[in-house]
């Protein structure tokens, strides 16, 4: 079968097949080895000891019953894993949150680690050490924390992003703003004005597989470790860094990965672990518990937001503003700003202003979750636009339609749009059959759009032929949807081969330059950037040897569906010669065949969703199953439409447990509260309907093949694609994510007393 790209105008043979995934067996046999599978002669158990407060004085810390025990072997604090010079930063900040220094910042905060020759001992251990806290003031709740009497975390933290610098330290990190026009004028102009607030509380990336690694640091200070992890090379430098070592004497090795989403972005336990193995002359592995992993590993943001949006009686959007406030944890991060970048950007406002807010509070250190800010600005946006619509009689399809970002616009957040399918993406959800489909008694139908970003990066790849034509592609972005098969179909589109005469192996940071983290939906992208100039490369040297072997110059040779041919009347005579020809001569025409290739990959490509999403709602109970979801998203190319359906089936899954179920909930005494499975409520198989796809295809200019990141974007739409189906079944608007049974009934009641009758069931 053969796929036609419209950008590239190149008859694909490949790209596009739905081929075996490479490594679906290892993976269902159990053959493959994850985090906490790897294993080294005399390792020792890893466990840390977290702070029961969410704010407390480390008064002092004695480790010495501890130390006394049989089979301990080593136990650290702060004093063991010192700040190196001239850190600062994120870096600084990565390293305190790995192990508290003076003060322990939230529930879950590690104060100290141990290890020992078993898990009874180390446990055992860590009962040993006795911690004198001082409990401090602490702030949980994102607004509560931005108040002027709210307790100060850092003494050191005073606002960025405001003129002129405050006086006085605060929760507040940062102020974003992004925006275009005057939005005073622009609401001037507007015949009808919604504004509304909205909440959302943390969720976690709920990864099956908890962090887990094995570390090992050798008594002449080089060292490796084995991790589930994201993005090897990134935690290498991290490590290293944290460490005070030379980033050369650390090797990093990524494990298949049980899931990551983002929170296998940061770094968390894995400095502890190496700082235990070099106190202890010996191999550490240190797995997470789940109830670790909620308290001390990275959730999203909770957010506080106020939506404003303005329209004229014929539906066009002329105004827009929206004040986010984003919870970072106990450290800074970027998260509101992301919020301002993605909160406006599915539409055409000639007057808008995004405001983000960035507030530390004493909880995890927030962690990047697929399409990271982006699902909570779009629940306040996409409801707002749903009320708007139906303020001024439109469908909220043609209204979006009507203000959808277009080619050549201004988007908000500065760039110049190219070639982008939102409109495409709503036009297909328009005319798609669901939207037609009849609905029964307290059901509702709803959509909403989403965007993000496609991020490019650092990234390097090496591609070797051996001597029997086949073909080793290996690359150093860690494989967490499918990779390994779309850089196989990249690699064999280049060269003109079947897809299964290419293996493609990860690297470990000892075997490839430098790549940035799989994340950003970068890894096909980046990797496949790299993939394809490596095999053009590597076509350069098989015209070389082709020409050697024929006494030709090598101008008179090209390569031609996998092989190479000699062009002009003159080399009528000689036959093609295939890779495997030219492979099975390589030592005796120059040696080794290979191909490389080193790139930012830049030119990334947008990405635009949109969602439809039927509901049915208990009124007595305030349950709500859902009962059909389509996910319509631009894939620029679909190099496998298998691995781009899953990646849009599986954020629209994770977004439909945001939405209805998943949250942190905390206690007055700054405790987190469902720390586990049972109590923190994902969505199960039978939660789920089958989530239906379809894969547009505009092509990204930006890239080869015009390949845009997927990965993430399917998350964005579902929260406020479900909060409008809910509002369409039962008449009420709900303002605070997640909409669990509970706050249904809330609302219900609220409204029945509003209008002094029963709510509206459609």
């Amino acid at each position: 079968m053969k796929h036609d790209n419209s950008y590239t105008g190149q008859d694909f043979k490949v790209i596009g097949t739905r081929v075996k995934r490479p490594d679906g067996i290892d993976k269902v046999t159990g053959r493959a080895r994850y985090g906490a599978d790897a294993s080294l002669p005399g390792q020792l158990v890893g466990r840390v000891l977290r702070s029961p407060h969410a704010h407390a004085r480390i008064k002092a810390i004695d480790i010495s019953k501890a130390e006394a025990l049989p089979g301990v072997k080593a136990v650290v604090t702060a004093d063991d894993m010192p700040v190196p010079e001239g850190l600062s930063g994120d870096l600084k900040h990565t390293l305190e949150n790995s192990m508290a220094r003076g003060r322990a910042l939230y529930d879950g905060h590690a104060v100290a680690a141990v290890a020992a020759i078993d898990a009874k001992t180390a446990r055992k251990a860590l009962q040993l050490i006795e911690v004198d806290y001082e409990p401090l003031p602490h702030v949980t709740d994102v607004d509560a924390a931005m108040q002027p009497d709210a307790p100060v975390i850092h003494d050191w933290l005073y606002t960025s992003g405001v003129d002129p610098k405050p006086e006085k330290p605060s929760n507040v990190a940062q102020r974003t703003e992004f925006g275009l026009g005057d939005i005073d004028a622009g609401f001037a102009e507007a015949d009808v004005v919604i504004e509304r607030s909205y909440k959302t509380e943390a969720t976690h990336q709920g990864y099956i597989e908890p962090h887990a690694c094995l570390a090992n640091i050798r008594p002449d200070g080089s060292g490796e470790l084995w991790v589930t992890t994201q993005g090897p090379f990134v935690y290498r430098n991290v490590c290293a860094q944290l460490l005070g070592m030379d980033i050369a004497k650390l090797k990093v090795t990524s494990s298949e990965i049980g899931g990551g989403f983002g929170g296998k972005t940061h770094v968390w336990a894995e400095p502890v672990a190496l700082a235990l193995s070099r106190k202890a002359n010996r191999p550490v592995k240190l797995v997470m518990t789940r109830e670790e992993v909620f308290r001390a590993s990275g959730p999203t943001s909770s957010t506080s937001m106020d939506i404003k949006l303005g329209a004229t009686r014929d539906g066009k959007l002329v105004a827009a503003r929206a004040e986010m406030r984003y919870g970072n944890g106990a450290f800074p991060g970027i998260w509101g700003m992301l919020s301002c970048m993605t909160s406006f950007a599915c539409y055409e406002i000639a007057n808008c202003k995004a405001i983000g807010y960035d507030v530390v509070q004493n909880r995890p250190k927030v962690a990047a979750y697929r399409a990271p800010s982006a699902p909570m600005a779009a629940f306040g946006v996409e409801s707002a636009m749903d009320e708007l619509a139906a303020a001024i009689g439109m469908d909220p399809v043609e209204f979006r339609l009507k203000n959808a970002s277009k080619e050549g616009g201004q988007s908000h957040y500065g760039p110049v749009w190219g070639p982008i399918g939102i409109r495409a993406t709503l036009e297909a959800v328009r005319d798609h059959p669901h939207m037609k489909a009849p609905l029964g008694p307290n059901q509702g139908r709803g959509m909403a759009c989403g965007f993000w970003f496609n991020i490019g990066g650092q990234t390097c790849s090496d591609l070797n032929v051996g001597i029997d034509g086949t073909v080793t592609l290996t690359v150093g972005t860690v494989d967490v949807g499918g990779s390994r098969a779309s850089l196989g179909l990249i690699a064999a589109e280049e060269l003109g081969i079947p897809y299964e005469q290419v293996q493609v192996n990860i690297a470990d940071t000892g075997s490839l330059g430098h790549n940035d983290m799989t994340e950003g939906s970068r890894g096909t992208f980046s990797s496949g950037m790299a993939a394809i100039f490596a095999a053009r490369n590597t076509i350069e040297v098989l015209r070389e040897r082709a020409a050697k072997m024929w006494g030709i110059p090598v101008e008179d040779v090209i390569w031609e569906a996998g092989q190479a041919k000699a062009k002009g009347s003159e080399h009528s005579n000689l036959p093609p010669l295939s890779l495997k020809d030219i492979a099975a001569k390589s030592p005796k025409t120059g040696g080794p065949i290979a191909g490389h290739n080193e790139v930012v990959a830049d030119g990334a490509g947008v990405s635009f969703a949109s969602h439809i999403c039927d509901i049915e709602v208990d009124p007595e109970t305030g349950a709500t199953k859902v009962l059909r979801y389509t996910v319509v998203q631009d894939a620029g190319k679909a190099i496998h439409p298998d691995y781009v359906e899953g990646q849009f089936q599986g954020g629209a899954a994770q977004g439909i447990g945001w939405a209805l179920n998943e949250e942190y909930i905390y206690g007055e005494d700054g405790r987190l509260q469902n720390p586990g499975f049972l109590d923190y409520r994902m969505p199960v198989c039978s939660d789920l309907p089958f989530i239906d796809t379809k894969i547009l295809e505009i092509p990204n200019p930006g890239h080869p093949y015009g390949v845009r990141g997927v990965g993430e974007t399917s998350i964005v739409p579902p929260l406020a694609a479900i909060g409008n189906a809910l509002s369409n079944a039962v008449g009420v608007r709900m303002h605070h994510v997640p909409m669990s049974p509970p706050r249904i009934l809330k609302a219900l009641r609220e409204d029945r007393r509003a209008n002094r009758g029963p709510a509206k069931v459609a």
